[in-house]
């Protein structure tokens, strides 16, 4: 789900569109294809879910929106984040407490 990358950590989201409200709703999948499952408040239409995982993200590492950059899955539910200047160890305790 998080893996170590020159600018940061990437970090492995599935994504479940058109829910009530944004949150995390657990892990999906096992072992190293394990993905994050975040509900999503925004549709997936136009790109507006993306722009939600990303503040969403943004809010929860304490980083800037800036700071978070989607690398695949634009149209998938399956994505790809970077993290920008996150240590794989801060994200590590971060996820820890977000899905506890």
């Amino acid at each position: 789900m998080l893996r170590a990358h020159s600018n940061g950590v990437t970090l492995a989201v599935r994504a479940q569109p058109g829910a009530k409200k944004t949150a995390i709703v657990g892990v999906w999948g096992e072992g190293a294809n394990a993905q994050l499952k975040i509900a999503v408040q925004a549709p997936p239409i136009e790109g507006r879910a993306n722009v939600e995982l990303i503040k969403f993200l943004a809010d929860k590492f304490s980083i800037s929106r800036n700071s978070v950059e989607l690398m695949s899955g634009e149209l998938s539910r399956s994505k790809v984040f970077l993290l920008r200047g996150v240590n794989k160890v801060v994200a590590d305790s971060v996820l820890t407490a977000l899905t506890n």
